[in-house]
């Protein structure tokens, strides 16, 4: 096989002699040559600088350097002269492995050493085509073998230098958890931070009713102040109202029995006292319902369906929604609801919706259930819960704390509570038989008369009656607001002074 180098000298073969561009003239003719077969052969004499031959006429352009092929001998060919060896010896060696005469070409030779260098042919006769190569396949499965070794032991190499490194330096770069500072604090503002403070505060009560069944049920309540109050929704307490028992549980697993105080139906809110409470109870702060904004981030602690001290999240998807409820026994509640998607489920009602901060800006009442119907029912949430604003709770829980009894706004007249949509109506009987609206009342002191329909009361939109009563029940007793009502197709306005009613009877 041939080696091309382009644009770099390629020495000369060094077991060749070198070659004159053309033959020496002699100054007289030659004899007669004797044949080539009987004539004796003279090796030249080796040139101190190799010179390289020059090409003949045609040739290619490129250098290209035959390894020497020794053509087997002729038997009339003398044996070398004492000197060759020496020329040999004294040649650099070549910058490549020697081609290996085959082995009859050596023992043709007498089998001596160094063997005998290749006859050179004659000036002017063909140089005979080297023989084809020869497959080496073994040759380069063991270099492909030999290279595999190298990688694998300077792999190995350095595998043993790291491993020798990394034995004085630590043994992982993981830090598990038991690494971790022992200061470490979540943020005041996180879920996590938030629900930690307030879950202190949040019991889980138990009621019972007094009858032989014994029937009640699981809800929430939170700490209202230092002597023991707890608030929570009038439903999750009606069934111990009467000769029940109630009993209340801390996040910590301390239990204690409680009484109520009083409860308000329509609000849905009532108050219960520990019996003996504990010294260093931490109430939860109050927030202002009245400032929460829609999108405004909620949390939710509760027990829902049994499943003491559970938070949930979410945000405040509406504002002001008319929610009017049931706890199965046929009286109902109506509030102007704060909306939250944070999950809540029978077990959560009376606990604490809290905002960012962590106070309590509404009180968990019901929720939206997949039958169509607001309610407490054992339904699963659907992402749509409604809680007491907080204000309003909290008026309401001042009044049963002091007097045990619950005071409602009403403007004296009676609404029809079935129609939807186009306001609410005033009847044109009241119940019993008795007037729609109440003679010296307040409706009828703003000039309300029974066929009138209020479609709105203050700032909000009314479209049916118990919006109208979630509405009302958001002021106090005395307030005076601005209804806008249509009578005989003509819209008007008027301002009524709210009046009060006592009890739930």
């Amino acid at each position: 096989m041939s080696t091309e180098n382009e644009g770099t000298e390629v020495p000369a073969d060094p077991t060749a002699p070198s070659a004159p561009a053309t033959p020496p003239a002699p100054a007289t003719p030659p004899p007669a040559a004797p044949p080539a077969a009987q004539a004796p052969h003279q090796e030249p004499q080796q040139s101190p600088q190799p010179q390289q031959p020059t090409a003949p006429a045609g040739a290619d352009a490129t250098t290209r350097i035959q390894p020497p092929v020794p053509p087997a001998p002729p038997a009339s060919v003398p044996a070398p002269s004492a000197s060759a060896p020496a020329a040999a010896a004294a040649a650099p060696a070549p910058p490549y492995a020697p081609v290996h005469a085959p082995e009859h070409a050596a023992a043709a030779a007498g089998g001596g050493w160094p063997p005998a260098p290749p006859a050179v042919p004659s000036w002017g006769e063909p140089v005979p085509a080297p023989p084809a190569p020869r497959k080496r396949t073994g040759g380069l499965v063991a270099a492909v073998l030999a290279a595999a070794l190298v990688a694998g032991g300077i792999g190995g190499g350095i595998g043993y230098w790291a491993a020798q490194n990394e034995d004085g330096g630590p043994a992982s770069t993981t830090v598990s958890s038991g690494e971790a500072p022992a200061s470490f604090k979540r943020e005041p503002g996180t879920v996590a931070a938030v629900a930690a403070k307030a879950l202190p505060s949040v019991v889980t009560i138990q009621a019972k009713s007094g009858g032989v069944q014994g029937e009640g049920g699981t809800g929430t309540g939170f700490v209202y102040d230092q002597e023991g109050h707890i608030v929570t929704n009038n439903h999750v307490v009606a069934s111990a109202a009467e000769g029940g028992t109630l009993s209340a549980t801390f996040s910590d697993g301390r239990t204690y029995d409680a009484e109520v105080v009083g409860r308000a139906e329509g609000y849905d809110v009532a108050v219960i006292k520990l019996k003996e409470a504990p010294k260093g109870l931490k109430p939860l702060p109050l927030g202002d319902s009245d400032k929460v904004a829609v999108g405004d981030s909620t949390i939710a602690i509760g027990a829902p369906f049994g499943l003491s001290n559970t938070v949930t999240t979410g945000i405040i998807s509406a504002k002001n929604r008319p929610v009017a409820s049931g706890d199965g026994g046929g009286s109902n509640s109506y509030m102007s609801a704060l909306q939250t998607d944070a999950s809540i489920n029978p077990g959560n009602s009376g606990g604490p919706l809290l905002d960012a901060a962590g106070a309590v800006i509404g009180i968990n009442s019901a929720i939206q259930s997949t039958g169509g119907g607001y309610g407490q029912s054992q339904a699963g949430s659907i992402g749509l819960g409604f809680a007491i604003p907080v204000n309003q709770a909290k008026a309401v829980a001042e009044q049963l704390i002091k007097t045990g009894k619950p005071v409602y706004p009403v403007i004296g007249a009676t609404v029809n509570m079935n129609d939807k949509g186009e306001g609410a109506r005033i009847a044109e009987q009241g119940a019993g038989g008795t007037d729609a609206v109440t003679p010296n009342g307040p409706a009828a002191k703003a000039g309300l008369r029974p066929g009138d329909v209020i479609t709105a009361f203050g700032d909000h939109p009314i479209d049916s009656g118990p919006s109208l009563i979630s509405e009302i029940w958001t002021h106090k007793p005395g307030d005076s607001v601005k209804i806008t009502y249509e009578r005989d197709g003509k819209t008007a306005t008027t301002t009524v002074v709210l009046g009060e009613r006592t009890g739930d009877s």
